[in-house]
């Protein structure tokens, strides 16, 4: 069995939050051991290197590219897939080596990824978002076309869902057709056609069902929410609130006393304004609540003890560009340690994989991202990846920099 070491690189500790001198040896697509003057069969140079676990985006849409809703639903319906390919490449030669699929990939596409068909990150799906009549995720607009994002499938089954019971058989259904993850929407969203964010969907029975039956199943429930729709979520048992505007003190304190997690996704806002600057077509309501700024809610969560994972919510912010969230985080008051600790060790928490990924300890997956410089300093780190490893084998190499 070959071993190969990883030598004399700065690897960053999540369970410190500190980054030293070691050498991490490899075997199998595990790592065996951490520390000093190890020997192996075979090297690989990291002197003046960072070296980092494989980096996690719990917030991600595979089969979506770019901002732009009007131009997606004029695709050919297949088109979704191939372009998911191509930005599960992306993904990986950013250092990420694992995401969580918030809506959109399917099996299928987990199970290509297992068996090395097509190059990615290892993947948790959703398959799709649940959503109340006239909520985030119903495809109807008031000219009464649909503009569906997410056009169900046998292996995406429809989600607009009124009442329990009708909860309880979709995420029956959800799970049979191979969800990992329970996705809801429990408030109204910046890009759809309904209400806002600060405008609460489903009610506390029905969102107690989702938890209920997801549990069943052994699944937890991620919900993009704000505002009192986050209330609600935290309230009845969900496992992470996506995006997290207008988070009041009696939620935040709500989430740290019951682990609830922050996945804050601040690259959408980011993506969003750059297209709206870019002249995407956003309908006027749309736009509006693109420049509605609702900042301050990741400072406070920190403050107040919340767990913060690293989201993106790529493609609103381009697929490959997901390690700019790192450098939001720590605007938002996070140090580097911390944001690089949510991409990593709280990032695999959350997903339920910390006895296998999140940090470069021995029996754990090797995954490693290879950096110029300190592994400390996020700031244009997606910019400054020399090699990506999953399992111990190269998936991506930067050409030299100039």
């Amino acid at each position: 069995m070959k071993r190969t070491v990883f030598r004399g690189g700065t690897v960053y500790d999540p369970a410190s939050r500190t980054a030293g001198s070691a050498d991490i040896a490899v075997e199998d697509g595990w790592i065996v051991d951490v520390g000093s003057g190890l020997e192996g069969d075979e090297e690989v140079d990291c002197t003046g290197r960072g070296v980092l676990p494989g980096l996690i985006d719990c917030h991600v849409h595979l089969t979506m590219t770019g901002s732009d809703v009007f131009e997606s639903v004029q695709q050919p319906f297949s088109l979704q897939f191939y372009e998911g390919a191509v930005n599960m490449a992306k993904t990986l030669a950013a250092g990420v080596t694992t995401v969580r699929d918030a809506a959109g990939a399917d099996l299928g596409m987990r199970v290509a990824q297992e068996r090395g068909l097509v190059p990615g990150p290892r993947m948790q799906v959703s398959l799709n978002m649940l959503s109340q009549t006239g909520g985030h995720g119903d495809p109807w607009w008031p000219s009464t076309c649909v503009v569906d994002l997410l056009p169900p499938h046998p292996g995406r089954p429809p989600v607009i869902v009124d009442g329990p019971e009708e909860i309880r058989r979709k995420i029956r259904e959800l799970v049979r057709a191979g969800a990992d993850v329970i996705k809801v929407a429990t408030s109204g969203g910046v890009v759809s056609s309904g209400a806002g964010p600060k405008i609460p969907h489903f009610r506390d029975d029905e969102i107690a069902m989702m938890v209920t039956e997801a549990s069943a199943a052994g699944r937890h429930v991620m919900a993009h929410a704000h505002g009192e729709g986050a209330k609600a979520a935290v309230r009845n048992g969900v496992r992470s609130i996506e995006h997290g505007h207008f988070l009041d003190d009696e939620t935040l304190a709500m989430m740290a006393e019951r682990g609830t997690w922050l996945v804050p996704t601040l690259s959408a806002g980011v993506g969003l304004r750059r297209a709206l600057e870019a002249g995407v077509p956003f309908p006027d309501h749309i736009a509006e609540k693109i420049r509605e700024r609702a900042g301050g809610s990741v400072r406070r969560a920190a403050e107040a003890g919340v767990r913060i994972a690293m989201g993106t919510d790529a493609p609103l912010l381009p697929h490959g560009e997901n390690l700019l969230e790192l450098e939001l985080l720590v605007e938002q008051g996070l140090s580097p340690a911390d944001a690089l600790h949510a991409a990593t060790l709280s990032a695999a928490e959350l997903m339920g994989v910390a006895e296998m990924l999140g940090s470069l300890t021995p029996g754990k997956r090797a995954d490693l991202v290879v950096v110029d410089g300190d592994p400390l300093d996020v700031q244009d780190l997606g910019n400054r990846i020399v090699a990506v490893y999953q399992d111990g084998r190269a998936v991506h190499v930067a050409p030299p920099r100039r």
